[in-house]
């Protein structure tokens, strides 16, 4: 079998606004207080391919985080390079064979389509607003606001994400802030409104406080 050459992985970039936000929530919060110390310079990182990183989110819905990795791995090996372009090439049973769902294989061609087409607005992201690129993505079959969400804190790491429909957040609250107790997203909100502007960097550390191991899209 021939060996495929590949390129060097593009270096991960760290937001501009991390120390700042972590003197804010150190001021505004116990709890970030206790946990912000306990994680060294740890933050953050993108590694700047929105196509990757939207992709992967769909192949790692409703699974492990380690069935993902594997299911990426083997998709990763059809394609010279990840882009729109050579996924729209590939066919359907080699993608079901690396261990894709069939909806998965449809959400990511649909995904593949929307890059390939021009239909989304790539360009003009960086001065969009939040809820406007939420609602570009949505569009996507098999992007819900939770994925659009994570595109936002781990892509374009925007500061003040705050994804209330996230399992890891919610069940984090509930432990460092209600002895377990359980938690709504009004009682979310609340706790959040410390945070702000920087709820993405709050929901960072909560996130490490569950698995010290950061998830990367």
């Amino acid at each position: 079998m021939m060996t495929v050459a590949r390129p060097a992985a593009t270096p991960p970039v760290t937001p501009h606004f991390w120390e700042e936000a972590c003197k804010h929530l150190v001021k505004k919060d116990r709890v970030m207080k206790r946990l912000i110390p306990q994680y060294g310079d740890a933050c953050l990182q993108t590694r700047g391919d929105a196509f990757v990183t939207l992709a992967r989110s769909i192949v790692g819905q409703q699974i492990s985080v380690k069935a993902a990795q594997t299911v990426w791995d083997r998709f990763s090996l059809l394609l010279r390079k990840m882009t729109a372009a050579n996924v729209l090439k590939l066919k359907v049973d080699d993608m079901r064979a690396a261990g894709l769902s069939a909806r998965k294989v449809e959400y990511l061609v649909d995904l593949a389509l929307h890059f390939d087409s021009g239909a989304l607005h790539v360009a003009a992201w960086e001065e969009m607003s939040d809820e406007d690129i939420v609602a570009e993505l949505v569009a996507i079959r098999g992007i819900g606001r939770w994925t659009a969400e994570m595109f936002l804190i781990f892509h374009l790491m925007r500061p003040n994400i705050l994804p209330l429909d996230d399992v890891g957040l919610i069940n984090g609250i509930s432990r460092n802030y209600f002895s377990g107790d359980a938690v709504s997203r009004s009682d979310a909100r609340e706790v959040a409104a410390a945070w702000a502007p920087y709820c993405t960097v709050a929901t960072w550390y909560i996130w490490r406080s569950l698995d010290p191991v950061p998830v990367t899209y």
